[in-house]
């Protein structure tokens, strides 16, 4: 059977003070009146029943995933007591869904993700499901087809078409985000896909790797399945560790017992990771400004300006280029645009010298 995991575990650190470790950047309301966490809910339009929809997310705030996603019962709901990288999500849910059903087949996509069009990605989504149920040694990767020479995104290295599948291809390595003119011959290339970093596999599939890459880990997992009141005590300890550096990149160089399948996705895909990514996704005024909340702007070129006060304060602008603002409740954030990347430095020096009220 068909399940979805999304993945909702992520702080959002380089979107602070908008997410919070009470509210992460998934359950913000910030494109288009929705939270990327509904958004991501309502992109699977019946893919899967709702009661075969997973949300990995952390302890601290099910309650409000709870809320944003109704649809779901409690179980369905994975709260991870801390966040320990992506690799122990993806196992955790594996583990109990083939604890479930040993013959789950699961789709794991992102909670943060801006996808259009959406028929596009349920049309690659339904591919991937069809070659991880073909072939039970598949772990099926989505390629997003690169429009420019990104270097914030990772890539993918094509190999051979899969025969059974014109959109699917084999996947030669995976390659770390690089500089500008590394990314400029990917995309001349053409022979590279940008990383989308959502998945589909065997349950059963994904544990085997497990089993023979990271030992523990699959115990770990696994024991937690069969015992699902231990979270507390057995998930903190687990190795804090990507799945792509785990499982994906040794399977792709010839480890495990399984292959690596790259499904084509051509879309428009817009990871919101920081306030650059969000900026793209609100409206912009005619000099280039985006902005959110009550704002005035004179002689202002090329700001993100989000005003989320709940006290009617105004944001007010004269004479500046280039710059984030962003005020909330209880902290106001001003920086350079090309500074936004060093949020996460900024967030830890708060952290340092407040403690975790600002967090």
């Amino acid at each position: 059977m068909r399940y979805v995991v999304i993945m909702a575990g992520g702080s959002g650190k380089r979107l602070w003070p908008l997410s919070r470790q009470d509210m992460p950047k998934q359950l913000l309301n910030v494109v288009g009146g929705k939270s990327l966490l509904r958004i991501a809910f309502e992109r699977l339009g019946g893919i899967v029943p709702n009661e075969q929809v997973l949300v990995c997310t952390g302890a601290d705030y099910a309650d409000v995933v709870a809320a944003e996603l109704p649809e779901l019962g409690p179980e369905n709901l994975m709260g991870e007591p801390e966040g320990r990288d992506s690799l122990n999500a993806v196992a955790w849910t594996a583990a109990v869904l083939a604890e479930r059903d040993p013959d789950a087949v699961v789709a794991v996509v992102a909670s943060d993700h801006i996808i259009h069009p959406v028929e596009s990605f349920q049309s690659s989504l339904d591919e991937g499901f069809r070659v991880a149920e073909s072939d039970p040694t598949a772990l099926v990767t989505f390629g997003v087809v690169p429009t420019s020479p990104h270097t914030g995104y990772g890539y993918l290295e094509r190999g051979e078409s899969l025969a059974e599948h014109e959109n699917a291809c084999e996947v030669l390595a995976f390659k770390e985000k690089p500089d500008r003119a590394t990314a400029q011959q990917y995309l001349d290339s053409g022979g590279y896909w940008w990383n989308s970093g959502m998945f589909v596999w065997r349950a059963r599939t994904l544990l085997d790797q497990l089993e023979v890459l990271v030992p523990e880990t699959y115990r770990a997992v696994t024991e937690l399945a069969a015992h699902p009141e231990q979270l507390k005590e057995i998930y903190p300890q687990l190795e804090r560790i990507s799945v792509d550096y785990a499982v994906m990149e040794p399977v792709s160089q010839g480890r495990g017992t399984a292959h690596v399948v790259a499904v084509r996705l051509p879309i428009t895909w817009h990871d919101v990771g920081g306030f650059a990514a969000l900026g793209e996704q609100l409206p912009h005024d005619d000099q280039g400004n985006a902005t959110s909340g009550v704002s005035v702007l004179v002689d202002a070129r090329d700001n993100l300006v989000i005003n989320q006060s709940e006290d009617g304060r105004l944001v007010a602008v004269v004479g500046l280029s280039g710059t984030v603002i962003v005020q909330t409740p209880q902290i106001t954030l001003v920086c350079p645009v090309g500074e936004a990347e060093r949020i996460k430095e900024l967030l830890a020096t708060v952290t340092a010298q407040l403690g975790r009220t600002y967090a």
